[in-house]
């Protein structure tokens, strides 16, 4: 049941939790989640942060992105509602001194208002009751000019009609598979990873390899990833009972409303990938 009172939904939380202990990510290559957090990052303007930049990272999860940010920058606040992923994200980042670990939600953030040099959210908020309110409480932790990145799933506004009712097929499964207790759905994800997410991936990499375009091909992101990626995310997608999406001029509104200007959208997968900067207090009434 969602908690009205505050912007989170606690079965969610103690969901992604429980995804985190069984797939800390720890038997993913480097190399391919160095993939995986070079497509997310690609827009992210690195060279524009000041020096030892202080930045978070809401919903840090089993800290598989943190990895890569932590080497780069000067302080990196983890945030992570679950008690049992934060624990996880402990353990990856425990090598290094600059990470901050927080077990808060997104409206609860334990920062100054104007103070960090940056911020990201992967794959997070849409998984809240209100993704705009959401987006509103991180902007404000962030100093005017900073840049905050994002990661929405894309409600396949570029996509023909027929993949758009495909998802609508699989989104009824979930419902239903969310719903279960969570053995159940976890056993129906595999299931799932293992007689569509792995025969439709590597369809797709054969495709690929072939020269076709497999720009709509089901579940062709998966067509470079590993098995055990496609487990964890069969469970993130048919596991979740929270889950919104969102056009390109939906997330554009949220972002402009935040208080972000100058927002550049990510051309490849994943969609939709988006950073921000904010406004300067006198910008702000141009949106």
């Amino acid at each position: 049941m969602k908690n009205n009172s505050r912007n989170i939904d606690t079965q969610v939380v103690d969901d992604f939790g429980r995804e985190w202990s069984k797939f800390d990510q720890n038997n993913v290559s480097t190399s391919e989640l160095g993939n995986i957090f070079n497509n997310y990052f690609s827009i992210f303007p690195w060279d524009k942060l000041p020096e030892n930049a202080q930045g978070f990272d809401l919903g840090c999860g089993s800290g598989r992105w943190a990895q890569f940010v932590a080497p780069k920058i000067g302080q990196l606040h983890c945030i992570e509602p679950s008690s049992e992923a934060i624990q996880v994200s402990k353990k990856k980042l425990s090598k290094f001194n600059n990470c901050i670990f927080h077990q808060n939600g997104v409206d609860d953030l334990p920062l100054e208002n104007n103070s960090m040099d940056f911020g990201y959210s992967l794959g997070v908020l849409h998984h809240i009751p209100d993704t705009a309110k959401g987006i509103k409480s991180c902007v404000q932790k962030l100093k005017p000019g900073a840049p905050l990145l994002l990661y929405l799933y894309y409600a396949f506004d570029n996509k023909p009609f027929w993949y758009r009712f495909l998802w609508k097929a699989s989104n009824l499964a979930r419902l239903i598979v969310c719903r279960l207790p969570y053995s159940i759905k976890y056993l129906i994800s595999q299931i799932l990873a293992v007689f569509i997410y792995f025969p439709l991936a590597r369809l797709a990499h054969v495709a690929n390899t072939l020269g076709i375009n497999t720009g709509n091909f089901p579940l062709t992101g998966y067509s470079d990833k590993s098995f055990y990626t496609m487990r964890t995310d069969a469970l993130d997608r048919f596991g979740t009972r929270l889950e919104q999406r969102f056009t390109k001029p939906e997330i554009t509104e949220m972002m402009h409303a935040a208080g972000l200007q100058d927002i550049v959208f990510n051309k490849e997968i994943p969609y939709w990938c988006a950073v921000g900067f904010k406004s300067h207090p006198r910008q702000t009434l141009h949106h």
